[in-house]
Formats: C-alpha cells, sequence, structure tokens
C-alpha cells in the first residue's frame, strides 16, 4: 500500500513594523491616536522603570532583578490587547506587562526587594502573581481557562513564558490539556534566544517554538515580538477566538533579551557581544518612535515631556517603596492563599516567634 501523508502543517510569521518604523498599512490593527500614545507611553515608563530597577539593585536597594529591556513591545502588546476580566499568568521577567496592566510601580519594587506585600494583587485585577519556577505556572492558566470554561464566563486567560520553559514537562502538559478541552488560553512565549546560558538551539530542534502547537491540535504562529503592532494583532485575534470557543494559541513572540539574565549573571561570558549589538537595531520602543514620528503624530517636544513623566512615576514609585513600613514575618504566609491552611498557620507563628525573640 501506497504511503498516505496524514496531516500538513504551516507556520505563519507575522511583522507589520519593520526596524525603520515603516508599517504595512494593510495590516495595521485600529488603533486610535489615544491608543497609540498610552503604548508607547506604557513602553518608555517600563524601560524607565527597568533602569530604575538596575540601578537600584547595584545600590543594594532591591535584590536580584531580572532585566525586561528589549523586551517590552512583547510584554505592553498583549496586556494592551486583554480586556480588565481577562486573567494574566507572568513568569519573572514581566515588569511591562504588570505596568500595562495596572500593578502599581511601587509594589514590583517591593516584590524585588524581598517584601511580599509586592504581590499582594488589587482585589480589582485579574493579575496572578510572579511565578520563579520556569513553567510550572502555564498548567496554573489553563486551570484557570478550564474554570471560566466551566462557569460560562467569556474570559480568557493569558499566559507568558520564555523559550526554555518549553523544554519543561509543564510546558507540554498545560497545551495537551489545553488543546483536549479547547480552554480559552493564550500561551504567550517570549522567545529571547537565551534561557540563562542556554541558547534556543539547545532547547529545541523545532524550526520554531510556535509549531509545538500542532501537536496539541491548535493553532501557533511567530511574530516579530519587537514589532507592538504584530504582538498586539495576534494576541488580540487569539484572545478572540478563545473567548468563542475555538480554543487556544500559542503565539512566539520572537525577540531578544538585551541584558544579562538577572543581576546575579554575566552574559558576556556566553554570548557574542556583536550579537547584542546587532539586535539593538531592533530596539521595539525606538521602532514605534520612528513610526510615530514619520505619522507626524510625535516631535522632540513630546517625547522630552513624557520621558520627564516617566522619571517623575518611576521616582515617586521609588520612594513609595522606600518609605513604606518594614514588613512583617508574617507577610511571607498571608498573602498565599484566600483562607490560610492550619500547617502555614502553624508556620506563621513559629516564625512570629522567632522574630519577636531576637
Amino acid at each position: 500500500m501506497p504511503l498516505k501523508t496524514l496531516a500538513k502543517f504551516e507556520v505563519k510569521y507575522l511583522q507589520i513594523l519593520n526596524e525603520k518604523g515603516v508599517a504595512d498599512k494593510k495590516l495595521l490593527p485600529k488603533l486610535t491616536k489615544q491608543q497609540l500614545f498610552k503604548m508607547y507611553e506604557l513602553m518608555v515608563v517600563s524601560r524607565r522603570f527597568d533602569e530604575k530597577a538596575l540601578s537600584l539593585q547595584r545600590q543594594g536597594r532591591i535584590g536580584t532583578y531580572a532585566s525586561i529591556r528589549g523586551q517590552e513591545a512583547a510584554q505592553v502588546g498583549p496586556a494592551f490587547a486583554m480586556e480588565k476580566n481577562d486573567w494574566l499568568f507572568p513568569a519573572f521577567r514581566e515588569a511591562a506587562a504588570y505596568i500595562a496592566r495596572g500593578h502599581p510601580m511601587h509594589m514590583i519594587y517591593q516584590y524585588w526587594g524581598g517584601d511580599e506585600r509586592g504581590e499582594q494583587i488589587p482585589k480589582d485585577q485579574n493579575n496572578f502573581t510572579v511565578s520563579i519556577p520556569v513553567g510550572s505556572h502555564l498548567v496554573h492558566a489553563v486551570g484557570a481557562a478550564m474554570a471560566a470554561k466551566h462557569l460560562n464566563k467569556k474570559t480568557a486567560a493569558l499566559v507568558f513564558f520564555g523559550d526554555g520553559a518549553t523544554s519543561e514537562g509543564d510546558f507540554h502538559e498545560a497545551l495537551n490539556f489545553a488543546g483536549v478541552f479547547k480552554a480559552p488560553a493564550v500561551f504567550v512565549c517570549q522567545n529571547n534566544q537565551w534561557a540563562i546560558s542556554v541558547p534556543v538551539k539547545r532547547q529545541t530542534e523545532s524550526e520554531t517554538i510556535a509549531q509545538k502547537a500542532v501537536a496539541y491540535g491548535f493553532e501557533g504562529a511567530r511574530v516579530d515580538g519587537n514589532d507592538i503592532f504584530a504582538v498586539y494583532k495576534a494576541v488580540s485575534e487569539a484572545l478572540k477566538k478563545a473567548k468563542q470557543g475555538k480554543g487556544p494559541t500559542l503565539i512566539e513572540c520572537f525577540t531578544y533579551r538585551m541584558g544579562d539574565h538577572t543581576t546575579s549573571d554575566d552574559s558576556s561570558k556566553y554570548r557574542d557581544r556583536k550579537e547584542v549589538e546587532e539586535w539593538k537595531k531592533s530596539d521595539p520602543t525606538e521602532r514605534f518612535r520612528k513610526y510615530l514620528v514619520s505619522r507626524k503624530m510625535w516631535n522632540e517636544k513630546l517625547e522630552k515631556q513624557l520621558l520627564k513623566s516617566a522619571e517623575e512615576q518611576v521616582e515617586e514609585a521609588v520612594k513609595k517603596y522606600e518609605s513604606a513600613p518594614a514588613p512583617k514575618p508574617e507577610d511571607m504566609f498571608t498573602f498565599m492563599f484566600a483562607e490560610m491552611p492550619w500547617n502555614l498557620r502553624q508556620q506563621m507563628e513559629e516564625a512570629k516567634r522567632t522574630a519577636d525573640q531576637k
């Protein structure tokens, strides 16, 4: 008998705004001037937040920090596409997404400063807490998506993760469950080329990460992760599809980690400086600024005003973070569960007694 081809697949790549700030008008998402300004503002403020965080860490004013530089479009784009009642599940490099979703900046500094109160998510926000374990939060996101479907809620769960997480079993379990149950979930992989010192070519032999969705029965697509329009459009369409009951989507944002993995890393020991310099030409914030200028929406005066505003917002957040009362030992237990289980309550009392004896 002749061999039969059971299936074929293709992976689409979306770029709307190129490195020179020139956009494909046919593909541009419909956004108002005010929305464009807000997106750009969020990217600029996030970058200033990031620069300040690095400075604070070097001065010993916060702990180890994971920089977001170069990944602003891959975070602001998805967050901007989400509705307020959608659920965000971040990994540990999603400060820009947090900011775009309204999480107070001073609380993000609190978190990186070792203060658990920074992760006390405001009650009016559907943002989940930071996930340090690689990949484990993907199954949480799918669980939330399946719950929304069970309750007939028109909401979706969006989860961020890096290329390194695709080597974890949790990634495959999450995608498999999402595919089987058509969960309203959107998987956003920030493929920034490096999982600490391990390049993406050591993570997978696949041509793309996006194609991994095919094995689980749903669509995967790669987008230019430094193109705010491409990211926003792809995620918007995926969220719409999810809420219509058409299942999940995996979106691979092809981007680059401009800084070290964290402030405890030295990437110069394992990657070529020329590679970093080449990726600087694809800077997402600068690319967006060029577009706005070319459309005569933006100028030097507006840029200076925005930079001044970003500086003031960040400095106010630092002041609020550093002027807050010292955290209490029980804070590490208080914000874990809606109702604290008995074993954690025992541990909390023990921690309080130990602190009182010092």
